[in-house]
């Protein structure tokens, strides 16, 4: 128990962190190239007015244009580096402005021009470059800048941020494992403080019930049998069926708990309860189908498993809609699959997450004809979890419901 509430603990607390240290990692690189696209994108548009200004002294016998220095920082005009290839207009012809790069030749400029024009963009990265594409008065431009350290920043900031994500995770993990003990120990104490309540409590009942069915067995020797007599033989007993699923219940949550497994057939365990139970279906009126597929053998405790496969079928006697069918199923896919389906009809479908808590019962009113202790499916869920299994419940429409344990 302690255990598993550690496992869930440090799970959900793991999940929730990393949640969070995913998020931040996200927006942080997200703004991080957002900023740094807009930053290449104002140099680039700077570019646009130099490179205009280039044109229009082209051809003209006056001074040539003044260096670039679009920037307001002197230094960083001095590091920029672009090219630029302009196309004429109505035509493939291409013409390439590459005083301010040197990386790069002519053919591989008006490459690079190639395909940012076939991909059909208007700004993006290609290799270590920025671009952009200007259309004016027929003719196309696309303007290179070189954006290697941007892109290194981009590349360094999520390395980091990633690492330092990784690093948080490990030393959160490692905190709360820490701390996660003593978090549920009072949890765990109150909930081992409850079981050892129900094993003595179960225990001291056992007493008084054979008291009381020995003295109920006397009264008919001397006086006879009677309604009232035929009551209390009912309600020991019940009492007394109720006594030992909280005994076995209390016995399956101990830990340590050594159950006594054994190679079975599974199959003639399964006919044996189908058979015991069939009785019970016919005396209600009720049809039991029975589909227990062949020298089926399991490694488990043949007892327990008769229990859960006993708690699954007496639970769909007693819950099945009047004269309804109860379909009985144990076959082997990739795994052991115990499933028992009946009709009944729901006004409102039950709550099927509650159906294995204990004494839960979906009448509210607790009525003692509608329903048994809330323990039965307790006990079944118990026992599939020891055998390392599952349970569970699904209702595929209001008028049936279908239990299905995989093993």
């Amino acid at each position: 128990m302690l255990r598993q509430m550690r496992r869930r603990m440090i799970g959900m607390a793991m999940a929730a962190f990393s949640a969070v240290i995913l998020l931040i990692v996200i927006l942080v690189n997200a703004f991080n190239y957002v900023e740094v696209s807009r930053r290449t994108d104002r140099t680039i548009e700077s570019i646009q007015s130099f490179e205009e200004d280039v044109q229009h002294h082209r051809g003209d016998d006056g001074p040539p244009p003044e260096p670039f220095g679009g920037l307001p920082d002197r230094e960083e005009n001095f590091m920029t580096r672009f090219f630029i290839v302009r196309y004429a207009e109505g035509t493939e012809e291409a013409s390439v402005y590459m005083d301010y790069i040197a990386s790069v030749d002519e053919q591989e400029a008006v490459s690079y021009a190639g395909k940012v024009l076939q991909s059909g963009k208007e700004k993006g990265f290609l290799g270590s470059y920025r671009y952009h594409v200007y259309t004016e008065n027929g003719e196309k431009a696309v303007i290179f800048l070189n954006a290697a350290r941007e892109k290194e920043q981009i590349r360094s900031l999520l390395i980091i941020s990633v690492l330092t994500a990784l690093g948080s995770l490990l030393l959160v993990f490692i905190l709360v494992f820490a701390f996660s003990g003593f978090a549920v120990r009072p949890f765990v104490q109150n909930i081992e403080n409850q079981k050892q309540f129900i094993t003595d409590a179960s225990h001291e009942l056992k007493t008084p019930l054979t008291s009381i069915a020995a003295s109920v067995e006397i009264i008919e020797i001397e006086h006879g049998e009677s309604e009232w007599t035929e009551n209390i033989h009912h309600q020991t007993n019940r009492m007394s069926k109720l006594v030992g699923e909280m005994v076995a219940l209390s016995r399956l949550d101990e830990a340590g708990t050594v159950l006594n497994k054994e190679v079975f057939s599974l199959t003639e365990a399964a006919w044996e309860i189908a058979e015991t139970v069939q009785p019970q279906a016919k005396a209600a009126e009720k049809t039991l189908e029975i589909n227990i597929q062949d020298e089926l053998e399991y490694n488990g405790d043949k007892t327990q498993i008769q229990k859960m496969m006993s708690v699954l079928l007496d639970n769909a006697v007693r819950y099945s809609d009047e004269k309804g069918k109860i379909v009985f199923t144990v076959r082997r896919d990739k795994k052991i699959s115990v499933r028992v389906w009946n009709s009944c009809h729901f006004d409102t479908l039950p709550d099927l997450d509650r159906l294995f808590d204990r004494f839960y019962r979906p009448d509210s009113s607790r009525n003692a004809r509608t329903g048994g202790t809330g323990i039965g499916l307790a006990l079944a869920k118990a026992v599939a979890e020891k055998h390392g299994g599952k349970i569970t419940a699904k209702c595929p429409d209001q008028n049936s419901i279908v239990f299905e344990v995989t093993l």
